[in-house]
């Protein structure tokens, strides 16, 4: 059995988000959780694209009603992703582990489950930074200036009037730590899903759909209560997270490198307008990334850990900070949908493996 489920670690470690080995085997004990055997065997037969059931039934070597049923189970219970329509045959695709699998199991956390996830998703995220991170950031509303070039996939307000269907589901970071006893109080439904993603979640009874209005509602109190908005990672987007430095593990992970600003997929950095400030240390408070420090009674840009989020912008009362566009030499390309940044993820993947492959044999020859 357990050669099952390495088995279904390797399949999903070649998906663009990864799913390493660990020493400890803790991404076994996921897998055995959320898996059972059958489940773990079929899943091994998905793709990173929408196919019917009778095509993954071929290849598993199933019937195609006992494939079919099996299927529609995993996609109920958050192992795989479905698009389900009365036009056409319902098609299933592999998911990730993040984003996809673990999002996917908001309401039915338990303790063992977090411990273990709380274990694994630092080494998943230490991965990441090696390739196309899945979210990018981009800046609060109130954070815009109108002598600012903001592109319209770089404006939440924008990117949100663009969707057809709105829903929105509990934030997984924020329910793990309040399951927990920690984490903060901000907004527990954050994160928004769209389009066919939001088909999924309302399916599965992840969320619930809201209006245009009510969504916009929520980016507004986010930028209120201090949270990173970071959508997908491309300029046609499925999701919008609003994100906090106290339980986000993506943020938190972040945090801890020395230059969260390479890191990520931001187009911005803050410019401090010292003659302005009054070092009131607003900003301080609001930074997620520890970005900013008061120096000779003003306020100090670290641009190496500044993330372009806009939340001390968003706060100042003397309009002493303001965001800026990096040099051209350091704008993050958008992939235009998820395809086609799914691919770029799997190339950036496939180049950092070569590049650390390469470097052990060096090390070794030495």
């Amino acid at each position: 059995m357990n050669d099952t489920y390495e088995k279904l670690r390797t399949h999903l470690d070649t998906l663009p988000g990864g799913f390493p080995a660990t020493e400890s085997g803790v991404e076994i004990r996921i897998l055995k959780r959320l898996f059972n055997s059958d489940e773990a065997k079929l899943a091994l037969h998905l793709k990173l694209k929408l196919e019917p059931a009778t095509a993954i039934a071929e290849r598993a070597g199933m019937s195609d009603k006992e494939a079919a049923s099996m299927l529609e189970q995993m996609s109920r219970k958050g192992l795989i992703f479905s698009i389900e329509t009365p036009d056409r045959p319902h098609a299933y695709m592999a998911s990730q582990f993040v984003v996809g699998i673990w999002e996917y199991h908001v309401n039915d956390l338990d303790k063992e489950f977090i411990k273990d996830t709380d274990e694994y998703i630092p080494i998943l995220a230490s991965e990441a930074f090696d390739y196309i991170p899945q979210l990018r950031t981009i800046p609060v509303g109130k954070s815009i200036d109108a002598s600012l070039k903001i592109l319209s996939h770089e404006k939440a307000e924008e990117l949100v009037k663009d969707q057809k269907k709105f829903l929105v589901a509990p934030c997984i970071c924020r329910r793990e730590h309040q399951l927990k006893g920690e984490g903060c109080d901000k907004l527990i439904d954050a994160c928004l899903i769209f389009g066919w993603a939001a088909d999924y979640y309302e399916r599965n009874k992840l969320g619930r759909v809201i209006t245009l209005e009510e969504t916009l509602e929520i980016i507004r109190k986010a930028d209120e209560e201090g949270l990173v908005l970071q959508p997908s990672n491309t300029q046609e987007i499925v999701n919008i997270c609003c994100c906090c430095g106290d339980c986000c593990q993506v943020l938190k992970n972040l945090k801890k490198h020395p230059s969260p600003a390479a890191m990520v997929s931001s187009p911005f950095t803050v410019k401090v307008d010292t003659d302005a400030c009054i070092a009131c240390e607003i900003c301080l408070e609001r930074c997620q990334m520890d970005a900013l420090s008061i120096e000779d009674e003003h306020a100090v840009v670290n641009a190496d850990r500044c993330i372009g989020c806009g939340l001390c912008v968003s706060t100042c009362a003397t309009d002493a900070l303001s965001l800026e566009r990096k040099p051209g030499e350091e704008q993050p390309a958008i992939p235009k949908n998820q395809m086609e940044g799914q691919i770029l993820r799997m190339k950036a993947r496939a180049q950092a493996k070569a590049n650390l492959k390469d470097k052990l044999e060096r090390h070794r020859d030495v």
